[in-house]
């Protein structure tokens, strides 16, 4: 049944406070806009009044930190079954938004590029894959029996992720209120919308660019791999493993965690052994055990091959000091020693950043 929410101030005597049902459809989406935490704090608001491909305008579409979108309509004065069906319509559009479209969408819709705002938002890198599912939301200031009978028979016969949250406003003297009611729980429906997952929609690579994370320490130091020219990794395969994926000719963005990107060069050897690697110094080919190393403990477990350090051999472009590092929210960052570098964002910041053009 229709869910009904009422305030009522208590002082000296009790008086229920006033709800406008057209004042509430009025001012909703405007406060949504201005602050969409009253709707859920783990939402960005990517633009309102998106034109779909059908010529149709979504109220608001949204993404969590997760990358996943939200689809929020408002009632407005339409029937219960003019609205649901329309989220619905708009939802099979959503589901098929590519990474480059939904950047494209927020930056018609604000100032500046998504990854930037999403680092503000939620302190945390814009992921590599977007869209991977999707949940609608109907936002109205009054529950009607129709609209809940259809969103409950959508939502338990065929595991639609669909809800509906009801907002009123309340008004006494030159105070105002709002209260927000939902009519299914929000974590169910996040469960159900596993279920609208398509083929995953990552951002392009341009089989090219990887990033490597340099650990600057005794085991490998920064200063030593400019003066000879390579990156590495070790202390067991998982660390080293990913550098197999750096081909000759590939071009890397080296960066330092916890301090940033601190170099930009071209693969000229892929990943071997400490042991197996050999430099050329002023004309003559020495080992690196032969080599003036800063870092204290690179030959570490040097007869072992699934702990001893890995090389991979640069010719750096571009570098700088530890010191110098560059980092901004944003930017592309994870755990592993090397990856695909996806994210066009990185890469025009980066390159910006040492001052050459991107396709050098």
């Amino acid at each position: 049944m229709p869910i009904e929410v009422g305030i009522w101030k208590v002082n000296d005597e009790i008086k229920k406070v006033t709800f406008s049902p057209i004042e509430s459809e009025r001012k909703l989406e405007d406060i949504l806009v201005k602050d969409l935490s009253i709707l859920s704090d783990d939402l960005l608001l990517i633009g309102r009044q998106v034109q779909t491909d059908y010529g149709k305008f979504i109220d608001m579409l949204a993404i969590d930190e997760e990358g996943n979108l939200h689809i929020i309509e408002l009632k407005k004065n339409r029937t219960p079954r003019e609205v649901v069906a329309q989220a619905v319509d708009y939802a099979s559009w959503v589901q098929n938004l590519s990474y480059d479209r939904i950047l494209k969408i927020y930056e018609e819709n604000n100032h500046g590029p998504l990854e930037e705002a999403f680092a503000e938002k939620f302190d945390n890198a814009l992921p590599e894959k977007l869209n991977d599912s999707h949940q609608i939301m109907i936002v109205s200031s009054q529950l009607d029996s129709e609209t809940e009978r259809i969103i409950n028979y959508l939502s338990n016969n065929f595991d639609v992720p669909i809800n509906a949250v009801f907002f009123r406003y309340f008004e006494e003297s030159d105070q105002q209120f709002i209260t927000r009611s939902w009519l299914l729980d929000p974590n169910i429906v996040e469960e159900k919308s596993s279920n609208t997952k398509v083929e995953g929609k990552k951002e392009k690579w341009n089989k090219q660019d990887f990033v490597v994370n340099f650990e600057d320490g005794k085991y490998r130091n920064w200063g030593d791999a400019v003066r000879y020219g390579f990156v590495s990794a070790g202390n067991g395969r998982w660390y080293s493993k990913t550098l197999n994926q750096l081909f000759a000719g590939a071009r890397i963005f080296c960066m330092i965690p916890k301090s940033g990107y601190v170099g930009i060069g071209k693969v000229i050897e892929a990943a071997k052994p400490i042991k197996d690697v050999v430099f050329s110094i002023d004309g003559q080919e020495k080992k690196i055990t032969e080599l003036q190393l800063q870092a204290s403990n690179m030959l570490h477990d040097i007869d072992d091959l699934e702990k001893c350090e890995h090389i991979v051999k640069i010719e750096w472009e571009k570098h700088v000091r530890k010191e110098e590092a560059y980092w901004i929210k944003g930017l592309k960052a994870n755990q592993n020693s090397a990856y695909k570098l996806r994210s066009q964002y990185t890469i025009d910041k980066v390159t910006e950043f040492f001052g050459f053009d991107q396709d050098v």
